[in-house]
């Protein structure tokens, strides 16, 4: 895929069946290749309040990638090759909070990262980038989501830490009473590294997590089951396909206000003529280009 398709501003990534929902038309299925490798599975565009949407399976259809294994630098920049400018990150999570009740939506404001192993810059080898990460996910996009989800009536919180552990096992009961007494919200095992490569990207990017369970740390309830989990997990997507379908026309519209497009603006460090014809500025030439135009 050498062109951006035209008009696909925003992206989803989730589970494999997050554009089956009223109105929705399968428009086609591309295959990307990028500099970081494949994605995940191929990408689904599809046509809803004729808006496109590209839809891709962050486990691959049938869930046959491990958190661990996903390659979010790869699925991030399939989405900003095909043109993407927002990107909604949809994904399952246990709750820390006795409010927040399986099925529940909630649209963090901040993270907190606790994996070990996963890549999480598309820089280096040549070429350093620090961008801010002080706001992990986009103001706009969150606020737009959290209306759209009251407008619906669908139970939701706006706002909270997404704690995101390594995985792909559970919490310890110990781990999961020591994140309630920090006071984080959800915990899951996929919010990084795509937050903070969407935003190296200069992608919008907000997070729809739907509680599962209650993790380990609530009296009486059962350990995490992950065949519990999964039939959690089917009306949690549901409410998140609501919430997609009826904000994609705010989600496309305009200009945004945040500064998620700027991203690169005074994070690039690396001196222009050290990095001129460097094989990390070709690689990343989607990404940096406009930053060293002439170089």
């Amino acid at each position: 895929m050498k062109q951006p398709l035209k008009n696909v501003r925003l992206g989803v990534i989730g589970g494999s069946g997050l554009y089956d929902m009223p109105g929705a038309r399968v428009v086609k299925e591309v295959r990307v290749r990028t500099p970081f490798g494949t994605p995940s599975d191929k990408i689904t565009i599809a046509e809803i309040s004729g808006v496109a949407v590209a839809f891709l399976p962050r486990h691959g259809v049938g869930h046959r990638i491990l958190p661990t294994e996903i390659n979010s630098r790869a699925n991030i920049f399939a989405l900003k090759m095909l043109g993407v400018e927002r990107v909604i990150g949809v994904g399952a999570t246990g709750s820390l909070k006795e409010e927040i009740k399986p099925k529940d939506l909630v649209i963090p404001d901040q993270l907190v990262d606790r994996t070990r192993s996963r890549p999480s810059t598309f820089f280096g080898q040549g070429l350093v980038a620090h961008v801010s990460f002080a706001e992990p996910f986009c103001p706009d996009m969150r606020r737009v989501l959290g209306d759209g989800s009251k407008r619906l009536g669908i139970p939701s919180h706006l706002g909270g830490v997404y704690v995101c552990m390594e995985g792909p096992a559970f919490s310890t009961k110990a781990e999961s009473l020591e994140n309630c007494r920090w006071g984080y919200a959800v915990i899951g095992m996929t919010a990084l590294p795509e937050a903070k490569l969407a935003r190296e990207a200069e992608m919008c990017f907000a997070t729809v997590a739907f509680a599962t369970d209650y993790d380990c740390w609530r009296e009486g309830e059962e350990a995490v089951d992950a065949f519990a989990v999964i039939e959690n997990l089917k009306g949690g997507a549901g409410r998140a396909r609501q919430v997609i379908g009826a904000t994609v026309e705010a989600l496309t519209q305009g200009e945004p206000a945040c500064s998620c497009r700027r991203a690169l603006e005074r994070a690039v460090v690396t001196d222009p003529k050290k990095a001129a014809g460097s094989k990390a500025l070709r690689r990343l030439k989607l990404i940096v280009g406009k930053y060293f135009k002439g170089r």
